[in-house]
């Protein structure tokens, strides 16, 4: 049963709903479609899951994209209705001759409306039937060819036992029968058992000029050279005996080359290095960036060049006299060019192939239907609207000034927690000191959490970080748990009246299930304001498939009914991708997070917020 319909216009004003559809909605299905997919630019999709407390809908909706109006309707997922798509056709025809802009309450619609349902359920039940009337004579077509099929097999198999015994009559028969002539005496046998075995009839005339055993004894050939070459790169377990060094009689004792600072029972280092980053200038967080216009002559140079093939389609007069007049209305056809052109643009720039087909078909669903202006071209309207599919996407839908959260945190007295995340060799530590720097600049005081107790090295590199930034750092070695670790740091913070606390984690791979668990029990037990991962702006596909994974691990390993995922996102290695800032894009769409940081250099300065035209400008270039 449908459980609502509902029409409203593109800037949220609710023109009409059915009043006799079922009870109110449980949850808020049609603020999260338009929240989490309209505004988001997945409305290419076909339907949307909604899961609420008690409920699980189904919203499936259509556009008119020349009045600017959204139909949707919401059905329970567990009834397969044939009819809704239809129905909102049906609705949206009806419904845009009556629309008039000056008009908000359309009541007169509800006869209309019941009128639309009758015949949709009708066509439902009489499609039902039919393909109940189908099934009968199909299921006995089947069992005919089933049973012809074995019987087939059953006369092969007799034959083929026959041939096993010495009849090289009975082998002729059984290749006349199975090749559809008749070979004299052919006594080779391997390629009709071979169709046999692998569940196929050869009917093919050639077929017997194809040896399929020679194949076979390839593959086994090149099985076993496999094997072979495996089993001597196999390392010799006895070999792992390390060198000695030569102890001479009147030698003194050796001293281990240990150069790392012992550490208190307080978890600090002592400070015996040199300050040599306490000030280093004023970082990018802080400095505008300004744009050039010069983009804007290469985005028209463009539309030019993927609007030739359309010139050479058409003739002069009609395309002449079709821009001035204007098309009636665009259709897919009309977008499948210029689509095509700026999805390989953007898989160029490095954004992942699935991100792209769907942003083209969001925008295909926002054009189609829409009336074409005067002296405009198709590729200009696709690519203007593409434009603000990407500055909306890119821009955040909610504020990311984390001084004033810090502020407000310090107010509460309690500090501002910050966890980084990510996987192996992304730049975390490094980027955690140069948040902690920018932080400084703000007269921000900061402790540092050394939580990776898995990497050798990390911690006496975290440790090397703050003595340079003289900023505290808490530390209690390897081999402890993070989330014990993380939580007496925070108890510490408190207790020294630190503001921020950041918390430096070890990479993981998406796929380590023991090491997700530890980054999901860390976020648990102590509830920080931001989760930030920390991700390389060289990725491609691979950047989808970190984020879903990540998202999805923090969310399936978490004990907590509401688990936390993740808040934001800092790029790294901006400076080395040239023009590929494609994983911004893929990262933003896959989860929704928005850049907060761009790590863009090796020194503490280099932090930068996220320029969203710029972006937007170098993808579309």
């Amino acid at each position: 049963m449908l459980e609502q319909l509902l029409i409203f216009t593109r800037g949220g004003l609710i023109l009409w709903t059915c009043k006799e559809l079922g009870n109110a909605l449980k949850g808020s299905p049609i603020d999260t479609l338009i929240r989490s997919c309209l505004l988001e630019e997945r409305s290419g999709a076909a339907s949307y899951s909604y899961d609420a407390p008690g409920a699980s809908y189904t919203l499936k909706w259509t556009f008119h994209n020349e009045l600017g109006l959204v139909f949707v309707a919401v059905y329970q997922r567990i009834l397969h209705l044939l009819y809704v798509d239809e129905l909102l056709a049906m609705v949206r025809r009806e419904f845009s001759e009556i629309y008039d802009p000056k008009r908000t309450v359309y009541n007169d619609f509800d006869e209309t409306f019941r009128q639309l349902r009758r015949e949709a359920e009708a066509r439902a039940e009489e499609l039902k039937k039919s393909k109940q009337t189908d099934k009968p004579v199909n299921n006995k077509k089947k069992q005919g060819q089933v049973q012809k099929a074995g019987s087939d097999k059953g006369s092969k198999e007799s034959k083929g036992s026959l041939a096993t015994d010495g009849g090289d009559g009975d082998k002729a028969k059984g290749h006349k029968l199975e090749n559809g002539h008749s070979n004299g005496n052919h006594v080779e046998m391997e390629e009709p058992r071979a169709g046999v075995v692998n569940g196929k009839e050869n009917t093919s005339s050639n077929i017997s000029a194809f040896d399929v055993s020679k194949l076979q004894k390839r593959i086994k050939g090149g099985k076993k050279t496999d094997t072979v070459v495996n089993k001597g790169s196999k390392p010799d377990p006895k070999k792992k005996a390390t060198k000695k060094n030569r102890v001479w009689d009147d030698a003194p004792p050796e001293t281990k080359l240990d150069f790392t600072d012992p550490v208190d029972g307080n978890g600090s280092g002592n400070d015996n290095i040199e300050v040599v980053a306490a000030n280093q200038g004023e970082s990018m967080m802080d400095i505008e960036e300004i744009i050039s216009s010069d983009s804007e002559g290469e985005v028209d140079d463009n539309v030019q060049k993927d609007s030739k093939p359309e010139a050479k389609k058409k003739g002069w007069f009609s395309s002449m006299f079709q821009s001035i007049a204007g098309k009636a209305n665009l259709e897919k056809e009309d977008l499948e060019p210029a689509l095509k052109a700026l999805k390989d643009g953007l898989m160029t720039k490095n954004v992942a192939e699935e991100i792209a087909e769907k942003l083209c078909e969001s925008v295909a669903a926002s054009l189609e239907g829409k009336k074409l202006a005067s002296f405009t071209r198709v590729s200009s309207t696709v690519q203007a609207a593409m434009e603000d599919a990407l500055v909306r996407i890119l821009t955040p839908r909610r504020s990311i000034d984390i001084l004033r959260d810090v502020h407000a945190a310090k107010e509460q007295r309690k500090p501002y927690v910050v966890v980084f995340v990510g996987v192996n060799g992304v730049g975390k530590s490094t980027n955690l000191a140069k948040v902690a720097y920018w932080l400084l600049q703000h007269n921000v005081s900061v402790m540092m959490a050394a939580c990776d107790t898995f990497r050798s090295g990390a911690v006496e590199q975290l440790r090397t970080h703050a003595r340079r930034l003289q900023i505290p750092i808490f530390e209690k070695g390897y081999e402890k748990d993070p989330a014990i670790v993380a939580k007496e740091a925070i108890e510490e913070a408190t207790r020294n009246g630190s503001d921020v606390v950041l918390v430096d984690t070890a990479g993981r791979m998406q796929d380590n299930e023991p090491l997700m668990r530890a980054l999901s029990k860390l976020i648990y037990l102590n509830n920080p304001d931001l989760v930030l991962f920390v991700g390389e702006a060289l990725v491609g596909n691979d950047a989808v498939d970190q984020l879903s994974k990540f998202n999805q691990k923090l969310a399936d390993l978490s004990t907590s009914p509401t688990p936390r995922l993740i808040d934001g996102i800092l790029l790294t290695k901006f400076d080395t991708i040239d023009d590929k800032v494609g994983a911004a894009l893929s990262m933003v769409y896959i989860s929704g997070a928005p850049v907060m940081f761009v790590g863009c250099g090796q020194s503490y300065t280099d932090l930068k917020k996220l320029n969203v035209k710029s972006i937007v400008k170098t993808l579309l270039k």
